[in-house]
């Protein structure tokens, strides 16, 4: 069966078409009851067979880590060391005992400080009953804190203006619930606090806060921000084709391609994660952007006179073959998302893949068949409007060489921007500063300690070797040698307890701040420093149970990710160099996510390159034509290029946003040159010249490209004003590139044509056809 002949046998049975559609639908949408969403949680973004996060769950696993959050307490007097502070800081640690699935609570006033009697080791709170301590009780306790290297930095920032308390829960199986009781109960705590000190400013951060607001940012995207897309999106398309049944029409096509879409999630297994919301987003540009084509040239047909079911038949017969290729090189596109590292890009590649072959099932059955039975009418157009393509054509023909050099060097010195860019990508940033969480990590970054660790599990090969001098050694070089780096705020290691213990049995003498001279000295001391602390603030988080293996944290300043990558990679020089022995891999968020975004990078490179020589052979197949197939390339590569290029004159950093945004964009973009493309090369076949081919396209497509261009950039722009970094990034990057390939496809695509296309026409010719044709 030929094309000609399924569109009859599709206009015959029109109703039996909408039916059999529907049903298809219906069977598509009966798998939504299989969707299974996955919790909102910074480390879904990772793998789970990534060694970093494998790592991570182990050293979790050895340590009895848990979800954590810090409450930070600055004090407007510009010190904690004042007696109402102090007694703030003891009822916050009392109150964060409250906190429900708390495990263990550590700040300054339950700092376990310990001191030397003779040769008795006295261990006890560094602040017992606040209210009633004196001056030098207090100056005492600064002295304390300010000196020692476990407290300083970690419960006190180094200038002693603000204090950190850590709390630690064990989420119960219902994570997502038990997220939201303990940052309701956190945030309680800080309001209550600020009422009973006015001077006293509390802020919390931590990484399970950062999931609460991740998932508060998402609800807020997908409540409001998508609404408004959506409404945008349709706005423009009413405005544009004006037409009531039109608009019925592309609200009918979103309705099932979102249900197919959704379905087909639920009958492949595949999880929904919170940001998988934006491939809904993409399909809803993608399958406007197809109903736009297919109401628009049949309203053509129907503004020439032919009424509605020919009018359908004629607009089928155009606009069928470039509306499958648009779909399948949108797919294509969409599905080289699998190269990235990041679970919730793949998902939503797949999803839009998915969706994009939907969406042209439901433009070549439904759609032509709805149209032809409701009582559709097309609106004369405005001869300003009709005129304004042929305008637009001439002028493209008339000045092709200025075009094409100018162009091309705006091109150039764009795509030269991409070197100014800056890979970062924090996982503390990833909301902007209107948030309350991100405003208060900055305060901690900026004015107590970092927020982001590298966390090392320094095994000593044996049950019970960490008491050996020579490895307390190794651990305590290691330790000293990342606290000279710059990028580091603060380390933490057994090392440092053993060096005050053995202080403090000297009569806590300053010249025996050092290691034990003797491993038998070592275990002792240790053990009676265990046995000396109160229930709930044990070892357990920096030794394992065989007491084989001890926890180092390197807290980091904030850092780019070249720069995390790159102190990783030396602290595994020094590992090999100093002590190969204990080598082991970093774990932790900050350099989980370092090393993620680089491996989507490469993998999206990877995915795009592949993605791109794919629709290459496609559109060298389609236009069978080498040069065609060549030329039809430059349009659809550049503008992502360029769009970064800019984006690296104007912002110059970008995170995870820039590993997909290519493949996004190229996704999208290719559909227009293939449009502009078949639409001249139909007007080459009927024997027109290369100008003349242009300037046919314009007239027959250029308003198509227009609504379909200003649809994804308008309803990608939107989530500009998203609080979530990576979708502001990604919905202004895909924004300005769509922008940028319609001018590309516009200003440069048809005088390289011309130049191209082999049949050769002089300036002299082109003019006075261009002066014929204007009389």
């Amino acid at each position: 069966m030929n094309l000609a002949s399924f569109i009859a046998l599709l206009m015959k049975r029109r109703w039996l078409t909408i039916l059999l559609s529907l049903l298809v639908m219906l069977a598509l949408a009966s798998g939504t009851q299989n969707i299974a969403v996955v919790d909102v949680d910074v480390r879904n973004h990772f793998s789970n067979d990534d060694p970093h996060i494998v790592a991570l769950d182990q050293l979790e696993d050895t340590y009895s880590l848990s979800d954590g959050a810090l409450v930070a307490v600055a004090p407007q007097s510009g010190t904690i060391f004042t007696r109402e502070t102090l007694v703030a800081i003891e009822e916050m640690t009392n109150r964060l005992w409250r906190t429900p699935y708390v495990t263990r609570v550590d700040s300054l006033a339950n700092y376990s400080h310990s001191e030397g009697l003779e040769d008795e080791l006295i261990v006890e709170p560094l602040i017992d009953d606040a209210a009633s301590l004196s001056d030098d009780d207090i100056e005492r306790i600064a002295s304390i804190a300010l000196g020692t290297e476990e407290v300083a930095g970690r419960f006190v920032s180094r200038d002693g203006r603000v204090a950190g308390l850590v709390v630690s829960v064990s989420l119960p199986e219902d994570r997502q619930l038990g997220r939201m009781e303990v940052t309701d109960f956190l945030y309680g705590a800080a309001a209550s606090a600020r009422e009973a000190h006015p001077n006293i400013d509390y802020h919390l951060t931590g990484e399970i806060v950062l999931n609460r607001a991740m998932k508060d940012a998402i609800d807020e995207d997908m409540g409001i921000l998508t609404p408004v897309a959506f409404g945008t999106m349709l706005l423009v398309a009413v405005f544009l084709l004006r037409s009531l049944w039109g608009t019925v029409a592309i609200v009918v096509m979103l309705v099932a391609v979102f249900l197919s879409a959704l379905g087909f999630t639920g009958w492949t297994g595949m999880k929904l994660y919170g940001e998988s919301g934006a491939a809904l987003f993409v399909l809803m540009a993608v399958t406007v952007a197809h109903s736009v084509h297919i109401i628009e040239g049949m309203a053509a047909a129907m503004r020439q006179g032919a009424e509605r079911k020919p009018a359908a038949s004629h607009s089928l017969q155009v606009n069928m073959w470039p509306v499958f290729l648009t779909s399948l090189t949108t797919a294509i596109g969409f599905l080289s998302l699998n190269f990235a590292d990041m679970p919730p890009f793949r998902v939503m590649g797949n999803i839009v893949a998915f969706g994009a072959m939907a969406a042209f099932f439901f433009s070549v059955t439904l759609l032509p068949a709805f149209l032809s039975v409701v009582p559709m009418r097309a609106r004369s157009v405005r001869a300003g409007r009709a005129d304004f393509f042929d305008r637009l054509g001439r002028f493209v023909v008339s000045y092709r060489t200025t075009l094409l050099w100018t162009v091309g060097i705006v091109m150039v010195v764009l795509v030269a921007g991409i070197s100014r860019i800056e890979l970062k990508e924090n996982w503390l940033e990833l909301l902007d500063e209107s948030y309350e969480f991100r405003q208060s990590t900055d305060f901690v970054s900026e004015n107590f300690t970092g927020v982001e660790t590298y966390e090392y599990s320094l095994d000593s090969s044996r049950e019970g070797g960490i008491t050996d001098v020579e490895y307390l050694s190794q651990v305590e070089a290691f330790a000293e040698w990342s606290r000279a780096q710059p990028e580091v705020a603060h380390v933490f290691a057994l090392s440092d307890i053993m060096k005050r213990l053995n202080k403090n049995l000297h009569g806590d003498d300053p010249d025996f701040y050092v290691l034990p001279s003797e491993s038998e000295l070592a275990a002792q001391y240790l053990l009676l420093y265990e046995f000396s602390l109160p229930v709930g603030r044990d070892l357990n988080n920096l030794i394992n149970v065989e007491r084989s293996a001890t926890r180092v944290t390197v807290v980091l300043k904030s850092l780019a990710t070249r720069e995390k990558i790159d102190l990783d990679n030396r602290i595994q020089a020094w590992f090999q160099q100093n002590a190969p022995e204990l080598a082991t891999q970093a774990t932790g968020v900050a350099v989980v996510g370092a090393h993620s975004i680089q491996r989507n990078i490469e993998g999206m490179l990877l995915g795009t390159i592949v993605a791109m020589a794919i629709v290459s052979l496609l559109l060298l197949l389609i236009f069978k034509s080498v040069r065609l197939g060549l030329i039809s390339l430059i349009p659809n590569f550049l503008p992502a290029a360029m769009a970064m290029g800019l984006w690296g004159y104007v912002v110059g950093e970008v995170g995870n946003a820039a590993a997909v945004v290519t493949a996004i964009a190229f996704g999208i973009i290719v559909d227009d040159t293939i449009h502009f493309m078949t639409k001249y090369v139909r007007a080459r076949k009927s024997g027109l010249l290369p100008s003349e081919s242009v300037q046919s396209a314009f007239l027959t497509v250029g308003k198509a490209l227009v609504a379909t261009t200003a649809i994804f950039a308008l309803g990608f722009m939107v989530f500009g004003a998203s609080g979530m970094s990576t979708n502001q990034a990604l919905g202004l990057l895909v924004g300005i590139t769509v922008i940028i390939a319609l001018l590309a496809d516009f200003l440069f695509l048809p005088p390289l044509l011309m130049v191209l296309d082999g049949a050769k026409e002089t300036t002299a010719q082109i003019r006075e056809r261009l002066r014929r044709s204007s009389q």
